[in-house]
């Protein structure tokens, strides 16, 4: 089996890949995220976490390596991490009793060959009304400064919902498994086998 490369040192992903009980090693890919004028939210997190796969095939050159990228969408409008307090109330604010859609690219890079496979995820998330005391205590406690949409479903931002959809809740957190389970046997590699 090919040895596996999770181009990200997000503890998030980290776990989640954890699930498939493959071993893998973790390395940062060092990229620019910086939207390109006019690129749609799939564009952006399509190309994102290709290039941080990429980044990392001169240094893992006979690996899978993994990228993957997330961006959520409130208001028809891209959001990021906000890094701080501030802009996570504002976007907290925002998504308040809307819709927000999250993108998750991944992509999966057979170094060897060159042989990329990449998808977006889109995932669905249903806010109920927050009252400024909630998001304020909500960023308190749980501090979702480097999460894309300023939560953590995975632990008291499931207070903050009304409903999820989509095809795979592992894409909101970051790292979408049963597409990355479809690649990874594509590529030889099968978590079951």
């Amino acid at each position: 089996m090919t040895q596996l490369v999770l181009a990200s040192t997000s503890p998030f992903r980290q776990a989640l890949l954890a699930k498939l009980t493959l071993p893998f090693i973790t390395a940062a890919p060092e990229v620019d995220e910086t939207p390109q004028p006019g690129e749609s939210a799939t564009a952006l997190v399509m190309r994102l976490a290709e290039a941080k796969a990429r980044a990392l095939a001169g240094r893992y050159s006979d690996h899978l390596i993994i990228g993957s990228d997330q961006v959520c969408v409130i208001d028809g409008k891209i959001t990021g991490k906000p890094y701080t307090p501030e802009n996570a109330r504002q976007q907290l604010r925002r998504a308040s009793g809307h819709s927000v859609v999250f993108y998750t690219g991944l992509a999966l890079l057979e170094s060897r060959n060159n042989r990329l496979q990449v998808i977006c995820e889109p995932f669905s998330v249903d806010f109920r009304e927050l009252t400024d005391r909630e998001i304020r205590n909500y960023i308190d406690r749980e501090q979702p400064l480097n999460c894309a949409g300023s939560f953590k479903c995975e632990g008291l931002g499931i207070t903050l919902f009304d409903r999820l959809s989509g095809r795979d809740p592992n894409a909101l957190v970051g790292l979408p498994l049963i597409a990355l389970c479809d690649m990874l046997r594509q590529a030889g590699t099968d978590p079951l086998g």
